[in-house]
């Protein structure tokens, strides 16, 4: 075989796969738990820093919807037919470059984006005004209708955002607002949805506070840092992350809003973070619980190194409408001799059995200590009288966490999601997703009833003992 049948062979092998991106198409787990969230949310956010595969995944999952042809093992939502929809970007020039580039190709190159070359009904529309922008392609669904897939973007303004009945809006960087609820309301008929990817560069803004703070079953968000970017090594890693500005890297590196002066927290995570190892057995725990049904109740485990003053955060665990019953076993897998710290809301009767919430989990199973958690007392002062002051516990944290006596096991996502977004609003801490950062809390108020494991002893160890003590051991 000559030179150059080798190279045309080459060149049809790659022609091919340029046009089966979306066949190819392998999430990684954030991006799985992305998609997987549309199954039952309207409103999506995914949150994450720069060049880590949130826009790929936005085109690929519009990708899906468009054709019809979803990937092995989608546990999203699925559309039976054709659909309408808008794939949407600040400018002209930035949605030609992003999402048009990853849903149809780059100029002359159209079908070797997520849309199958097979799948176009007929050639793209253009747009005007920008060169190379398209306006619309159709797009052969598997069920034998066409979909109509239209781009738009932020600049033309929020009228230009009115009227149209659709399936699916996707936005690709954040849109303000006006634009973003005009882009709900347009799926409002059809039971549709909206979904953005974008890296949190304007903080908390008005549209980050929506999915933050305003609770609604139909909104989800999901979290992906440069650690979920499996295509990233080690060293890529710190290397990305080092030539980012200082105060840009939360954002660009691990998707995590711009909170400012507002962070209860402004801790590096390279700081308190720690590889798991296996704790000492000579160290002292204590699990911190914090109730909770319809926000999560959630539970921590604290190892305590008396030796260094240092606390580390070794388990944890957050879980939404779980019974004591339910919620139990797993902070009891943790171990069954470990004392449990609980909030002066542990103290409220249920309004059916009469008894209190602490006794509920304590009679599933769980060590819980005889009293609330409150700050150590002062010297000869009684049990109890410290106080359980929210400040004053904060306080501790940050500075133990300044200080380096303050760490936490990596892998613990939970956790560290609530320490990126803890954050102030008007002087005032925001309660909300803070349940895991609260159970610590009181956790770390009462380490000074943290014990370690008790030694259990057979009956001849006890004789042994006694032998000894006699012959003078």
């Amino acid at each position: 075989m000559g030179n150059s049948s080798r190279e045309e062979i080459e060149a049809l092998i790659d022609r091919e796969l340029a046009q089966r991106k979306l066949e190819a198409y392998q999430p990684y787990a954030r991006q799985a738990e992305f998609h997987a969230a549309g199954a039952d949310h309207r409103e999506r956010l995914f949150c994450a820093g720069n060049q880590l595969g949130k826009t790929l995944a936005g085109a690929a999952e519009m990708a899906a919807h468009l054709t019809g042809r979803y990937p092995d093992g989608w546990r999203g939502r699925r559309f039976t037919r054709a659909i309408a929809a808008w794939a949407s970007g600040v400018t002209g020039e930035s949605v030609r470059d992003t999402t048009q580039r990853l849903l149809v190709g780059r100029p002359g190159e159209y079908g070797t984006g997520m849309i199958p070359a097979s799948c176009f009904a007929s050639q793209p529309k253009r747009a005007m005004g920008v060169a190379d922008l398209l306006d619309s392609v159709t797009v052969r669904h598997v069920s034998g209708g066409n979909s109509r897939l239209y781009f738009k973007r932020y600049e033309q303004g929020r009228e230009k955002w009115q009227g149209e009945t659709l399936d699916v809006v996707w936005f690709d960087e954040e849109p303000d607002a006006g634009i973003y609820t005009e882009g709900l309301t347009r799926t409002n008929a059809t039971g549709g949805m909206a979904y953005m990817t974008f890296t949190p560069l304007q903080g908390m803004s008005e549209v980050v506070m929506r999915f933050l703070s305003e609770k609604s079953p139909d909104r989800h968000v999901t979290y992906m840092t440069i650690d979920d970017a499996e295509h990233y090594t080690p060293e890529q890693r710190e290397a990305i992350v080092a030539a980012y500005p200082a105060h840009e890297r939360e954002a660009r590196a691990k998707g995590v809003p711009t909170l400012g002066s507002g962070r209860i927290f402004p801790i590096e995570e390279g700081a308190i973070l720690v590889q798991p190892f296996k704790v000492p057995a000579h160290w002292p725990r204590i699990n911190g619980l914090d109730f909770g049904w319809d926000h999560p109740a959630a539970g921590v485990q604290i190892a305590w190194d008396r030796d260094t003053d240092c606390t580390y955060v070794v388990k944890a665990h957050r879980a939404r409408e779980q019974t004591p019953v339910l919620f139990a076993p797993t902070v009891k897998a943790w171990g069954a001799w470990v004392p449990c710290a609980w909030p002066h809301d542990g103290l409220q009767h249920d309004k059916g059995s009469g008894q209190q919430l602490a006794q509920q989990y304590a009679s599933a199973g769980l060590k819980m200590l005889k009293d609330r958690a409150t700050h150590a007392p002062d010297p000869g002062k009684p049990e109890g009288s410290g106080g359980n002051g929210v400040e004053a516990g904060l306080m501790e944290m940050l500075d133990r966490m300044q200080t380096g006596r303050f760490k936490v096991f990596a892998g613990l996502d939970d956790w560290l999601q609530e320490f990126r977004l803890y954050h102030r609003k008007d002087g005032r801490v925001v309660k909300e997703r803070d349940d895991l950062l609260s159970a610590t809390r009181y956790g770390l108020m009462m380490k000074r009833k943290a014990i370690t494991q008790p030694v259990e002893r057979a009956p001849w160890a006890t004789e042994w003992s006694a032998l000894d003590a006699e012959v003078g051991y």
